[in-house]
Protein backbone atom coordinates (compact mmCIF):
# COMPACT_ATOMS: atom_id res chain seq x y z
CA UNK A 1 0.00 0.00 0.00
CA UNK A 2 1.17 3.27 -0.67
CA UNK A 3 2.68 5.39 2.12
CA UNK A 4 0.20 7.97 4.14
CA UNK A 5 0.18 11.16 4.19
CA UNK A 6 0.81 12.76 7.94
CA UNK A 7 -3.00 14.34 8.84
CA UNK A 8 -0.62 17.64 9.20
CA UNK A 9 -0.30 17.67 5.67
CA UNK A 10 -3.91 16.49 4.23
CA UNK A 11 -5.15 19.64 6.36
CA UNK A 12 -2.68 21.87 4.97
CA UNK A 13 -3.81 20.52 1.39
CA UNK A 14 -7.27 21.36 2.10
CA UNK A 15 -6.55 25.21 3.30
CA UNK A 16 -7.45 23.71 7.18
CA UNK A 17 -4.66 25.71 9.73
CA UNK A 18 -3.31 23.74 12.21
CA UNK A 19 -5.00 24.76 14.86
CA UNK A 20 -8.19 23.69 13.06
CA UNK A 21 -7.91 20.07 13.96
CA UNK A 22 -7.43 17.70 16.73
CA UNK A 23 -5.09 14.92 15.46
CA UNK A 24 -5.56 11.26 16.41
CA UNK A 25 -2.26 9.61 15.96
CA UNK A 26 -0.98 10.60 13.26
CA UNK A 27 -3.33 10.15 9.92
CA UNK A 28 -6.57 10.77 11.74
CA UNK A 29 -7.77 14.10 13.39
CA UNK A 30 -11.00 15.61 14.45
CA UNK A 31 -11.73 19.09 12.80
CA UNK A 32 -13.28 22.38 14.16
CA UNK A 33 -16.72 23.46 13.62
CA UNK A 34 -15.23 26.92 13.98
CA UNK A 35 -12.89 26.29 10.25
CA UNK A 36 -16.72 26.05 8.54
CA UNK A 37 -16.61 29.35 6.28
CA UNK A 38 -20.47 29.87 5.05
CA UNK A 39 -21.68 30.59 2.02
CA UNK A 40 -18.58 29.91 0.07
CA UNK A 41 -19.24 28.98 -3.81
CA UNK A 42 -18.12 25.40 -4.21
CA UNK A 43 -19.22 22.48 -6.96
CA UNK A 44 -20.96 19.55 -5.09
CA UNK A 45 -21.29 16.10 -6.87
CA UNK A 46 -23.45 13.37 -5.43
CA UNK A 47 -22.53 9.72 -6.42
CA UNK A 48 -25.55 7.36 -6.51
CA UNK A 49 -26.25 4.12 -8.33
CA UNK A 50 -29.35 1.71 -9.81
CA UNK A 51 -31.09 -0.24 -7.21
CA UNK A 52 -27.99 -2.52 -6.03
CA UNK A 53 -27.65 -5.71 -7.09
CA UNK A 54 -26.56 -8.83 -5.13
CA UNK A 55 -22.78 -8.38 -6.75
CA UNK A 56 -23.22 -4.54 -6.01
CA UNK A 57 -22.32 -1.74 -7.98
CA UNK A 58 -18.93 -0.08 -6.48
CA UNK A 59 -20.68 3.35 -5.39
CA UNK A 60 -18.12 3.53 -2.62
CA UNK A 61 -15.16 2.86 -4.93
CA UNK A 62 -16.45 5.11 -7.58
CA UNK A 63 -16.86 8.32 -5.04
CA UNK A 64 -13.47 7.49 -3.81
CA UNK A 65 -11.78 6.96 -7.42
CA UNK A 66 -13.46 9.81 -9.01
CA UNK A 67 -12.09 12.09 -6.06
CA UNK A 68 -8.47 10.45 -6.97
CA UNK A 69 -9.42 11.43 -10.40
CA UNK A 70 -10.16 15.52 -9.68
CA UNK A 71 -6.50 14.95 -7.91
CA UNK A 72 -4.89 13.74 -11.42
CA UNK A 73 -6.27 16.49 -13.23
CA UNK A 74 -4.93 19.68 -10.21
CA UNK A 75 -8.08 20.19 -9.12
CA UNK A 76 -8.86 20.99 -5.47
CA UNK A 77 -11.05 18.47 -4.54
CA UNK A 78 -12.23 16.83 -1.40
CA UNK A 79 -14.24 13.40 -0.48
CA UNK A 80 -17.17 13.18 2.10
CA UNK A 81 -18.44 9.91 3.40
CA UNK A 82 -20.09 7.94 5.50
CA UNK A 83 -18.35 5.90 8.77
CA UNK A 84 -19.20 2.32 8.25
CA UNK A 85 -21.16 0.48 11.08
CA UNK A 86 -19.75 -2.53 12.89
CA UNK A 87 -22.14 -4.52 11.56
CA UNK A 88 -21.79 -4.69 8.35
CA UNK A 89 -18.34 -5.43 8.83
CA UNK A 90 -18.46 -8.47 10.72
CA UNK A 91 -21.82 -9.16 8.87
CA UNK A 92 -21.86 -9.88 5.26
CA UNK A 93 -21.56 -6.43 3.24
CA UNK A 94 -18.11 -5.23 4.59
CA UNK A 95 -16.65 -1.76 5.68
CA UNK A 96 -17.26 1.40 2.97
CA UNK A 97 -14.14 2.70 2.35
CA UNK A 98 -13.85 1.79 -1.57
CA UNK A 99 -11.70 -0.78 -2.67
CA UNK A 100 -8.85 -1.63 -5.10
CA UNK A 101 -6.67 1.46 -5.96
CA UNK A 102 -9.51 3.55 -4.51
CA UNK A 103 -9.56 3.79 -0.71
CA UNK A 104 -10.04 5.79 2.21
CA UNK A 105 -7.29 5.37 4.57
CA UNK A 106 -6.76 4.45 7.67
CA UNK A 107 -9.93 1.65 6.11
CA UNK A 108 -9.17 -0.46 9.58
CA UNK A 109 -9.60 1.87 11.80
CA UNK A 110 -11.85 3.83 9.54
CA UNK A 111 -14.05 0.40 9.54
CA UNK A 112 -13.91 -0.42 13.16
CA UNK A 113 -13.85 2.31 15.99
CA UNK A 114 -12.45 5.26 14.14
CA UNK A 115 -12.20 8.12 16.15
CA UNK A 116 -15.27 7.03 18.51
CA UNK A 117 -18.12 8.79 17.00
CA UNK A 118 -20.27 5.59 17.06
CA UNK A 119 -19.29 4.44 20.29
CA UNK A 120 -20.28 8.02 21.42
CA UNK A 121 -23.76 8.22 19.83
CA UNK A 122 -24.62 4.44 21.12
CA UNK A 123 -23.92 5.85 24.48
CA UNK A 124 -25.92 8.92 24.58
CA UNK A 125 -29.03 6.76 22.69
CA UNK A 126 -28.82 3.95 25.55
CA UNK A 127 -28.34 6.65 27.96
CA UNK A 128 -31.55 8.16 27.03
CA UNK A 129 -33.24 4.63 27.29
CA UNK A 130 -31.54 4.20 31.05
CA UNK A 131 -32.89 7.20 32.00
CA UNK A 132 -36.94 7.14 30.53
CA UNK A 133 -36.96 3.56 32.31
CA UNK A 134 -35.71 5.35 35.56
CA UNK A 135 -38.10 7.82 35.08
CA UNK A 136 -40.91 5.31 34.90
CA UNK A 137 -39.99 3.59 37.74
CA UNK A 138 -39.77 6.47 40.17
CA UNK A 139 -42.81 7.94 38.84
CA UNK A 140 -41.47 11.08 37.87
CA UNK A 141 -43.70 11.69 34.92
CA UNK A 142 -47.66 11.78 36.07
CA UNK A 143 -49.33 9.33 33.27
CA UNK A 144 -46.45 7.70 31.71
CA UNK A 145 -46.29 4.18 31.56
CA UNK A 146 -43.64 1.75 30.92
CA UNK A 147 -45.99 0.16 27.86
CA UNK A 148 -45.85 3.97 26.51
CA UNK A 149 -42.15 3.92 26.26
CA UNK A 150 -41.11 3.91 22.28
CA UNK A 151 -37.68 4.69 22.61
CA UNK A 152 -35.73 1.44 22.00
CA UNK A 153 -31.83 0.68 22.82
CA UNK A 154 -29.29 -0.06 20.22
CA UNK A 155 -26.49 -1.82 19.25
CA UNK A 156 -23.84 -1.91 16.35
CA UNK A 157 -23.86 -5.68 16.37
CA UNK A 158 -26.14 -7.90 13.78
CA UNK A 159 -27.56 -9.79 16.78
CA UNK A 160 -31.29 -10.90 15.77
CA UNK A 161 -31.69 -12.09 19.14
CA UNK A 162 -32.28 -8.65 20.41
CA UNK A 163 -34.81 -7.68 18.29
CA UNK A 164 -37.48 -8.41 20.29
CA UNK A 165 -36.96 -9.00 24.56
CA UNK A 166 -38.93 -8.62 27.27
CA UNK A 167 -36.94 -6.24 30.06
CA UNK A 168 -37.40 -5.64 33.88
CA UNK A 169 -37.51 -8.99 34.68
CA UNK A 170 -36.29 -10.25 38.02
CA UNK A 171 -38.65 -8.53 40.51
CA UNK A 172 -39.86 -5.32 41.19
CA UNK A 173 -36.16 -3.93 41.79
CA UNK A 174 -35.46 -4.70 38.05
CA UNK A 175 -38.69 -2.94 36.83
CA UNK A 176 -40.45 -1.75 35.05
CA UNK A 177 -41.43 -4.72 32.94
CA UNK A 178 -42.11 -4.22 29.16
CA UNK A 179 -42.07 -5.39 25.39
CA UNK A 180 -39.15 -3.66 24.06
CA UNK A 181 -36.19 -4.44 21.40
CA UNK A 182 -33.08 -3.27 20.13
CA UNK A 183 -32.27 -1.62 16.83
CA UNK A 184 -29.21 -1.53 14.78
CA UNK A 185 -26.90 1.83 15.84
CA UNK A 186 -27.46 3.27 12.85
CA UNK A 187 -30.58 3.69 12.88
CA UNK A 188 -30.63 5.45 15.62
CA UNK A 189 -32.68 8.97 15.75
CA UNK A 190 -29.60 10.18 17.04
CA UNK A 191 -27.23 8.65 14.47
CA UNK A 192 -29.27 10.99 12.29
CA UNK A 193 -29.48 13.85 14.07
CA UNK A 194 -25.89 13.74 14.40
CA UNK A 195 -25.87 13.87 10.39
CA UNK A 196 -28.59 16.91 10.16
CA UNK A 197 -27.13 19.05 12.66
CA UNK A 198 -25.66 22.28 11.82
CA UNK A 199 -24.40 23.40 15.15
CA UNK A 200 -23.92 22.70 18.93
CA UNK A 201 -27.12 24.59 19.93
CA UNK A 202 -28.91 23.02 16.74
CA UNK A 203 -27.63 19.95 18.39
CA UNK A 204 -29.25 20.80 21.82
CA UNK A 205 -32.45 21.88 20.44
CA UNK A 206 -32.72 18.60 18.31
CA UNK A 207 -32.12 16.35 21.05
CA UNK A 208 -34.55 17.91 23.34
CA UNK A 209 -37.35 17.21 20.40
CA UNK A 210 -36.50 13.41 20.94
CA UNK A 211 -39.86 11.75 21.18
CA UNK A 212 -39.41 9.02 23.84
CA UNK A 213 -43.01 7.91 24.22
CA UNK A 214 -46.92 9.00 25.18
CA UNK A 215 -48.72 9.81 27.76
CA UNK A 216 -52.40 8.46 28.66
CA UNK A 217 -53.81 12.05 27.07
CA UNK A 218 -52.03 11.60 23.86
CA UNK A 219 -49.02 14.17 24.17
CA UNK A 220 -45.71 13.09 24.04
CA UNK A 221 -43.08 12.88 26.54
CA UNK A 222 -39.57 14.37 24.84
CA UNK A 223 -36.09 14.00 25.99
CA UNK A 224 -35.93 17.37 27.79
CA UNK A 225 -38.90 16.11 30.09
CA UNK A 226 -36.81 13.02 31.15
CA UNK A 227 -33.62 15.81 31.96
CA UNK A 228 -31.00 13.69 29.69
CA UNK A 229 -30.28 16.71 27.35
CA UNK A 230 -27.00 18.03 29.19
CA UNK A 231 -25.52 14.41 29.49
CA UNK A 232 -25.85 13.24 26.00
CA UNK A 233 -24.22 16.82 25.23
CA UNK A 234 -21.45 15.96 26.99
CA UNK A 235 -21.24 12.18 25.58
CA UNK A 236 -21.35 14.27 21.96
CA UNK A 237 -18.88 16.69 22.33
CA UNK A 238 -16.57 15.31 19.91
CA UNK A 239 -18.74 13.35 18.21
CA UNK A 240 -20.09 16.28 16.53
CA UNK A 241 -16.80 17.26 14.98
CA UNK A 242 -16.12 15.66 11.17
CA UNK A 243 -12.95 13.80 10.64
CA UNK A 244 -10.18 14.26 8.61
CA UNK A 245 -8.33 11.36 6.86
CA UNK A 246 -6.83 10.38 3.30
CA UNK A 247 -7.59 8.53 0.06
CA UNK A 248 -4.98 6.44 -0.44
CA UNK A 249 -3.60 9.17 -3.31
CA UNK A 250 -3.44 12.11 -0.75
CA UNK A 251 -6.77 13.86 -1.45
CA UNK A 252 -8.57 15.10 1.64
CA UNK A 253 -11.65 12.76 2.86
CA UNK A 254 -14.12 13.99 5.41
CA UNK A 255 -15.98 10.80 7.01
CA UNK A 256 -18.52 11.26 9.37
CA UNK A 257 -21.94 10.10 10.61
CA UNK A 258 -23.20 6.65 9.08
CA UNK A 259 -27.16 6.55 8.45
CA UNK A 260 -28.58 3.22 6.88
CA UNK A 261 -30.06 4.07 3.24
CA UNK A 262 -32.63 1.85 3.49
CA UNK A 263 -34.28 2.56 6.95
CA UNK A 264 -32.53 6.37 7.85
CA UNK A 265 -31.34 8.76 5.15
CA UNK A 266 -28.47 7.24 4.09
CA UNK A 267 -25.92 9.66 4.10
CA UNK A 268 -23.29 11.50 6.07
CA UNK A 269 -23.06 14.90 7.92
CA UNK A 270 -24.05 17.98 6.67
CA UNK A 271 -21.23 19.21 8.66
CA UNK A 272 -19.09 17.32 6.69
CA UNK A 273 -20.54 19.03 3.21
CA UNK A 274 -20.61 22.44 4.95
CA UNK A 275 -16.35 21.88 6.05
CA UNK A 276 -15.36 20.33 2.81
CA UNK A 277 -17.17 22.97 0.40
CA UNK A 278 -15.51 25.92 2.68
CA UNK A 279 -12.51 24.86 1.33
CA UNK A 280 -12.52 22.62 -1.96
CA UNK A 281 -13.32 23.71 -5.00
CA UNK A 282 -14.99 20.17 -5.97
CA UNK A 283 -16.64 18.04 -3.53
CA UNK A 284 -17.48 14.45 -3.84
CA UNK A 285 -20.12 12.84 -1.82
CA UNK A 286 -22.39 9.80 -1.82
CA UNK A 287 -25.88 9.13 -1.20
CA UNK A 288 -26.82 5.27 0.43
CA UNK A 289 -28.25 2.54 -2.06
CA UNK A 290 -30.09 3.14 -5.10
CA UNK A 291 -31.32 6.67 -6.33
CA UNK A 292 -35.08 5.52 -5.31
CA UNK A 293 -33.61 5.68 -1.77
CA UNK A 294 -30.34 7.49 -0.81
CA UNK A 295 -30.19 10.09 -3.66
CA UNK A 296 -33.94 11.11 -2.62
CA UNK A 297 -33.49 10.81 0.93
CA UNK A 298 -30.35 13.29 0.19
CA UNK A 299 -32.13 16.32 -1.19
CA UNK A 300 -35.59 16.01 0.24
CA UNK A 301 -34.18 15.29 3.64
CA UNK A 302 -30.75 16.56 4.25
CA UNK A 303 -30.79 19.63 1.55
CA UNK A 304 -33.92 20.70 2.42
CA UNK A 305 -32.90 20.63 6.01
CA UNK A 306 -29.87 22.68 5.32
CA UNK A 307 -26.83 20.27 3.27
CA UNK A 308 -25.22 22.48 0.27
CA UNK A 309 -26.88 22.19 -2.88
CA UNK A 310 -25.55 19.55 -5.42
CA UNK A 311 -24.77 20.73 -9.07
CA UNK A 312 -24.93 17.11 -10.40
CA UNK A 313 -25.34 13.63 -9.85
CA UNK A 314 -22.63 10.51 -11.09
CA UNK A 315 -25.55 7.67 -11.57
CA UNK A 316 -23.00 4.18 -11.05
CA UNK A 317 -23.84 1.51 -12.90
CA UNK A 318 -22.51 -1.94 -13.72
CA UNK A 319 -22.95 -4.09 -16.97
CA UNK A 320 -23.67 -7.00 -14.57
CA UNK A 321 -26.18 -5.32 -12.88
CA UNK A 322 -27.87 -4.15 -15.71
CA UNK A 323 -28.05 -7.61 -16.61
CA UNK A 324 -29.81 -8.92 -13.08
CA UNK A 325 -32.27 -6.42 -13.77
CA UNK A 326 -32.82 -7.74 -16.97
CA UNK A 327 -33.82 -10.79 -15.34
CA UNK A 328 -30.65 -12.56 -16.06
CA UNK A 329 -29.57 -15.59 -13.11
CA UNK A 330 -26.58 -14.65 -11.15
CA UNK A 331 -24.57 -17.73 -12.63
CA UNK A 332 -24.62 -16.44 -15.61
CA UNK A 333 -24.20 -12.32 -15.40
CA UNK A 334 -20.57 -13.02 -17.19
CA UNK A 335 -22.36 -14.10 -20.14
CA UNK A 336 -22.98 -11.66 -23.08
CA UNK A 337 -26.53 -10.63 -23.12
CA UNK A 338 -27.79 -7.77 -24.99
CA UNK A 339 -31.42 -7.86 -24.66
CA UNK A 340 -31.21 -8.49 -21.06
CA UNK A 341 -29.17 -5.37 -20.84
CA UNK A 342 -31.73 -3.76 -22.81
CA UNK A 343 -34.40 -4.58 -20.40
CA UNK A 344 -32.69 -4.08 -17.38
CA UNK A 345 -31.09 -0.48 -18.42
CA UNK A 346 -35.21 0.50 -17.55
CA UNK A 347 -33.86 0.40 -13.67
CA UNK A 348 -30.69 3.24 -15.15
CA UNK A 349 -33.37 5.28 -17.44
CA UNK A 350 -35.28 5.45 -13.81
CA UNK A 351 -32.42 6.77 -11.98
CA UNK A 352 -31.56 8.80 -14.70
CA UNK A 353 -35.19 10.33 -14.65
CA UNK A 354 -35.25 10.34 -11.07
CA UNK A 355 -32.67 12.87 -10.86
CA UNK A 356 -33.83 15.36 -13.62
CA UNK A 357 -37.07 15.29 -11.17
CA UNK A 358 -34.50 17.14 -9.02
CA UNK A 359 -33.41 19.92 -11.66
CA UNK A 360 -29.70 17.75 -11.59
CA UNK A 361 -27.67 17.28 -14.53
CA UNK A 362 -26.14 13.45 -14.29
CA UNK A 363 -23.73 11.27 -15.96
CA UNK A 364 -23.27 7.81 -15.66
CA UNK A 365 -20.34 5.99 -14.02
CA UNK A 366 -19.99 2.68 -16.01
CA UNK A 367 -17.98 0.69 -13.28
CA UNK A 368 -15.46 -1.49 -15.33
CA UNK A 369 -15.17 -5.46 -14.78
CA UNK A 370 -12.86 -7.51 -16.80
CA UNK A 371 -15.82 -9.58 -18.18
CA UNK A 372 -17.35 -6.70 -19.78
CA UNK A 373 -17.19 -6.04 -23.58
CA UNK A 374 -16.22 -3.40 -25.32
CA UNK A 375 -20.23 -4.03 -27.56
CA UNK A 376 -22.02 -4.11 -24.52
CA UNK A 377 -20.37 -0.74 -22.82
CA UNK A 378 -21.21 0.56 -26.46
CA UNK A 379 -24.81 -0.26 -25.97
CA UNK A 380 -25.08 1.46 -22.69
CA UNK A 381 -23.69 4.27 -23.47
CA UNK A 382 -25.91 4.61 -26.83
CA UNK A 383 -29.07 3.93 -24.15
CA UNK A 384 -27.54 6.69 -21.82
CA UNK A 385 -27.42 9.10 -25.02
CA UNK A 386 -31.09 8.49 -25.77
CA UNK A 387 -32.50 9.33 -22.57
CA UNK A 388 -30.76 12.74 -21.48
CA UNK A 389 -27.25 11.57 -20.42
CA UNK A 390 -23.71 10.44 -20.84
CA UNK A 391 -22.08 7.35 -19.87
CA UNK A 392 -18.37 7.47 -18.60
CA UNK A 393 -15.94 4.33 -18.61
CA UNK A 394 -14.92 4.35 -15.15
CA UNK A 395 -12.18 1.79 -13.65
CA UNK A 396 -11.56 3.62 -10.22
CA UNK A 397 -10.58 -0.09 -8.47
CA UNK A 398 -7.85 -1.23 -11.16
CA UNK A 399 -6.61 1.75 -11.99
CA UNK A 400 -7.20 4.59 -9.23
CA UNK A 401 -7.18 8.17 -10.00
CA UNK A 402 -5.95 7.62 -13.21
CA UNK A 403 -8.77 4.90 -14.73
CA UNK A 404 -11.26 8.03 -13.38
CA UNK A 405 -9.81 11.45 -15.71
CA UNK A 406 -11.78 10.93 -18.27
CA UNK A 407 -14.99 11.54 -15.82
CA UNK A 408 -13.78 13.98 -13.61
CA UNK A 409 -12.95 16.02 -16.40
CA UNK A 410 -16.12 15.99 -18.10
CA UNK A 411 -17.64 16.91 -14.67
CA UNK A 412 -15.55 19.99 -14.92
CA UNK A 413 -16.81 21.13 -17.93
CA UNK A 414 -20.33 21.38 -16.46
CA UNK A 415 -21.88 24.40 -15.26
CA UNK A 416 -22.95 24.63 -11.72
CA UNK A 417 -26.77 24.94 -11.75
CA UNK A 418 -27.16 24.36 -7.80
CA UNK A 419 -29.57 27.42 -7.72
CA UNK A 420 -31.80 25.63 -9.57
CA UNK A 421 -32.51 22.63 -7.50
CA UNK A 422 -35.60 21.53 -7.32
CA UNK A 423 -37.42 19.31 -4.15
CA UNK A 424 -40.31 16.89 -4.46
CA UNK A 425 -42.76 18.58 -2.49
CA UNK A 426 -43.41 21.38 -0.59
CA UNK A 427 -43.06 21.95 3.40
CA UNK A 428 -45.94 22.59 3.67
CA UNK A 429 -48.47 19.69 2.39
CA UNK A 430 -50.02 17.44 4.48
CA UNK A 431 -48.00 13.71 5.69
CA UNK A 432 -50.73 11.97 3.33
CA UNK A 433 -50.15 13.98 0.31
CA UNK A 434 -46.11 14.03 0.38
CA UNK A 435 -46.53 9.92 0.76
CA UNK A 436 -48.52 10.15 -2.02
CA UNK A 437 -46.26 12.40 -4.55
CA UNK A 438 -43.24 10.58 -3.21
CA UNK A 439 -44.52 6.83 -3.81
CA UNK A 440 -45.82 7.95 -7.31
CA UNK A 441 -43.05 9.92 -8.73
CA UNK A 442 -40.25 8.06 -6.96
CA UNK A 443 -41.52 4.26 -7.14
CA UNK A 444 -44.20 4.86 -9.92
CA UNK A 445 -46.45 2.93 -7.48
CA UNK A 446 -50.39 3.09 -8.40
CA UNK A 447 -51.45 3.58 -4.85
CA UNK A 448 -50.54 3.13 -0.82
CA UNK A 449 -52.30 0.60 1.19
CA UNK A 450 -52.14 2.14 4.73
CA UNK A 451 -51.83 0.00 7.49
CA UNK A 452 -54.11 0.03 10.65
CA UNK A 453 -53.75 3.20 12.75
CA UNK A 454 -51.49 4.58 10.58
CA UNK A 455 -53.56 7.69 9.28
CA UNK A 456 -55.06 8.00 13.04
CA UNK A 457 -50.98 8.33 13.71
CA UNK A 458 -50.18 10.82 11.33
CA UNK A 459 -52.68 13.12 12.30
CA UNK A 460 -51.64 12.57 15.90
CA UNK A 461 -48.48 13.73 14.54
CA UNK A 462 -50.02 16.70 12.60
CA UNK A 463 -51.79 18.02 15.79
CA UNK A 464 -48.44 18.14 17.28
CA UNK A 465 -47.03 20.55 14.43
CA UNK A 466 -44.99 17.84 13.25
CA UNK A 467 -45.06 18.74 9.49
CA UNK A 468 -41.62 17.07 8.65
CA UNK A 469 -40.31 15.52 5.63
CA UNK A 470 -40.91 11.63 4.89
CA UNK A 471 -38.03 9.37 5.67
CA UNK A 472 -39.28 6.28 3.83
CA UNK A 473 -38.11 3.02 5.14
CA UNK A 474 -38.32 0.27 2.48
CA UNK A 475 -36.31 -2.91 1.02
CA UNK A 476 -33.25 -1.58 -1.21
CA UNK A 477 -33.22 -4.56 -3.68
CA UNK A 478 -36.12 -2.98 -5.67
CA UNK A 479 -37.90 0.25 -6.72
CA UNK A 480 -40.74 -1.14 -5.03
CA UNK A 481 -41.64 -2.69 -1.78
CA UNK A 482 -41.09 -6.31 -3.08
CA UNK A 483 -37.63 -7.12 -3.38
CA UNK A 484 -38.25 -9.39 -5.85
CA UNK A 485 -39.47 -7.23 -8.51
CA UNK A 486 -36.13 -6.31 -10.29
CA UNK A 487 -35.78 -3.48 -13.49
CA UNK A 488 -38.28 -0.59 -12.81
CA UNK A 489 -42.10 -2.21 -11.82
CA UNK A 490 -44.28 0.44 -12.60
CA UNK A 491 -48.82 -0.30 -10.95
CA UNK A 492 -47.71 -1.58 -8.11
CA UNK A 493 -48.75 -0.78 -4.23
CA UNK A 494 -46.69 0.54 -1.70
CA UNK A 495 -47.72 -0.44 2.04
CA UNK A 496 -47.43 1.30 4.76
CA UNK A 497 -47.70 -0.32 7.84
CA UNK A 498 -46.36 1.82 10.15
CA UNK A 499 -45.74 5.32 11.07
CA UNK A 500 -43.06 6.80 13.64
CA UNK A 501 -41.62 10.18 14.18
CA UNK A 502 -38.11 11.55 14.75
CA UNK A 503 -38.96 14.73 15.86
CA UNK A 504 -35.27 15.71 16.59
CA UNK A 505 -34.32 14.53 13.14
CA UNK A 506 -37.76 16.27 11.73
CA UNK A 507 -38.12 13.27 9.61
CA UNK A 508 -41.66 11.46 9.74
CA UNK A 509 -40.51 7.55 8.93
CA UNK A 510 -43.13 5.64 6.92
CA UNK A 511 -42.22 2.10 7.35
CA UNK A 512 -43.03 0.45 3.98
CA UNK A 513 -43.88 -3.52 4.70
CA UNK A 514 -41.81 -5.58 7.26
CA UNK A 515 -38.76 -3.59 7.55
CA UNK A 516 -36.11 -5.11 9.60
CA UNK A 517 -33.96 -2.47 11.95
CA UNK A 518 -31.36 -5.29 13.46
CA UNK A 519 -30.18 -7.54 10.74
CA UNK A 520 -28.97 -10.78 11.97
CA UNK A 521 -25.73 -12.24 10.90
CA UNK A 522 -25.34 -14.42 7.80
CA UNK A 523 -24.62 -18.05 7.79
CA UNK A 524 -20.77 -17.46 6.85
CA UNK A 525 -20.53 -13.90 8.50
CA UNK A 526 -17.06 -11.59 7.69
CA UNK A 527 -16.33 -11.83 11.26
CA UNK A 528 -15.04 -16.24 10.39
CA UNK A 529 -11.95 -14.47 8.73
CA UNK A 530 -11.43 -10.97 9.88
CA UNK A 531 -7.77 -11.32 12.05
CA UNK A 532 -5.20 -9.83 14.08
CA UNK A 533 -1.78 -11.45 12.33
CA UNK A 534 1.99 -11.51 14.19
CA UNK A 535 2.63 -8.11 12.40
CA UNK A 536 -0.10 -6.54 14.66
CA UNK A 537 -2.00 -6.05 11.11
CA UNK A 538 -5.49 -6.30 11.07
CA UNK A 539 -6.47 -7.76 8.25
CA UNK A 540 -9.52 -9.38 6.10
CA UNK A 541 -11.57 -6.27 6.80
CA UNK A 542 -13.77 -6.69 3.28
CA UNK A 543 -14.86 -2.94 1.84
CA UNK A 544 -16.64 -1.65 -1.03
Amino acid sequence: MKKLIRIEQIAEKLGLDKDAIENYGNYKAKISLDAIKKNRKSNLLVVTAITPTPLGEGKSTIAVGLTQGFGKINQNVALTIRQPSLGPVFGHKGGGTGGGRATVQPAEDINLHFNGDFHAMESAHNLLAAMVDNAVYRNKIKDFSAEDITWRRVTDAEDRSLRSIISGTGGSSTAPLRSTGFDISSASEIMAILALTDSQKDLRDRLSSIVVGWKKDKTPVLAKDINCVGSMMALLKDAIKPNLAQTIEGQPAIVHMGPFGNIAHGCSSILADQLATSYADYVITEAGFGADLGFEKFMDIKVRQGGPKPFCAVIVATIRGLKWHGGVDIKELMTKNNEAIIRGSENLINAIEIVSKYGLQSVVAINLFPGDSKEEIKLVKKICEENNSVAIESNGFAEGGSGMTELAQYITNLDNKSDEVNLLYDDKEPTLEKVRILTSEIYSASGVIWGPRTRTTIKLFEQQGWNFPICMAKTHLSVSANPKLRGAPKGHKIPIKEVRVLAGAKQIVTLAGDIITLPGLPSNPNAYDIDLNDQDEIINILST
